[in-house]
């Protein structure tokens, strides 16, 4: 199986699209000094929930994942949904049954599974990267038989690793892990959270490297700090985006320059509010209406 997949790279993507487009197809619209599409399967903005901005809610017992399109839709009126993989009860099939008769009812879009406890991306031994792609796997089922579009995953590497090493380790996990996702088209992203995953130039280095159209950055907004500028970040980032966890920022002001950021790249998507609790989501819903126009 793994010599008949063909590696599909984002540099090919442009250049058959570019093909395509001369002949007068209709390619989809490409980031402006892009490598690929910001979102293969999305050309317009959206909104949906990030499972971990109510993680406190499931914690405490008041709905489960089940409920998660119906608390989507009657509670927020957002479209889309992103799950969290530690808070599924079983995902047998009558599960993941129920959870596409739920969506369906709400008229929501299961959008991603952001996958946690299941190894790093930058694992130090090749036993560990080898166990990193199996545990992904079933996710990568999951998302396909859902409708998802993505898995989002941790690439943190080890404290103090060699960044050129941390470089080699994770290159070798991703190609392993795309040779899989690619035959389900389900993309593969990365969202920062710690570690190597927080260095945008190393980050950058590692989607050159791997260059695959199914391998993505999900920029997490979080707060700007003395160590980490997520405007910059951001910015670094957009020419790989496939999603936003989108966070509200200390101002209104920063808010809608980091959105206007995303508009200005050409980036078209969906946007995770994964801001905590309520009143955050609420407020969160409202600015990004309000700067994305819709």
């Amino acid at each position: 199986m793994k010599d008949k997949i063909k590696k599909i790279t984002r540099r090919g993507f442009i250049e058959k699209s570019a093909v395509l487009g001369a002949a007068g197809f209709l390619v989809p619209s490409l980031h402006k000094n892009s490598r690929a599409m910001a979102t293969p399967r999305m050309t317009y903005d959206d909104i949906s929930l990030a499972q971990w901005a109510l993680v406190q809610e499931i914690r405490d017992g008041k709905w489960k994942t089940l409920d998660f399109a119906k608390v989507a839709r009657e509670d927020f009126d957002l479209n889309g949904i992103e799950f969290v993989n530690t808070l599924f009860e079983v995902p047998t099939v009558n599960y993941l049954n129920q959870l596409k008769s739920n969506a369906d009812e709400h008229g929501v879009k299961m959008v991603l599974i952001m996958v946690d406890a299941e190894g790093d991306g930058c694992e130090p031994t090749k036993e560990l990267r080898k166990q990193f792609v199996i545990n992904h796997k079933k996710w990568i089922d999951v998302a396909h038989y859902l409708g998802c579009h993505a898995i989002r995953t941790n690439c943190r590497g080890p404290e103090d690793v060699d960044p050129d090493e941390a470089l080699k380790w994770a290159s070798e996990s991703y190609n392993m892990l795309l040779e899989y996702a690619i035959q389900a088209k389900i993309s593969v992203v990365i969202e920062n959270h710690g570690g190597v995953s927080n260095d945008a130039d190393w980050m950058v280095k590692l989607y050159d490297t791997v260059d695959n159209l199914y391998f993505g950055s999900y920029p997490d907004w979080r707060s700007p700090s003395d160590t980490f500028n997520n405007y910059e970040y951001l910015e670094k980032m957009l020419p790989w985006a496939d999603g936003m966890s989108y966070r509200n920022q200390p101002s209104e002001e920063l808010t809608a320059k980091m959105i206007k950021l995303c508009r200005d790249s050409g980036y078209k998507g969906w946007y995770g509010i994964e801001s905590s609790g309520r009143e955050a989501i609420v407020q969160g819903r409202e600015l990004l209406k309000k700067y994305l126009g819709i």
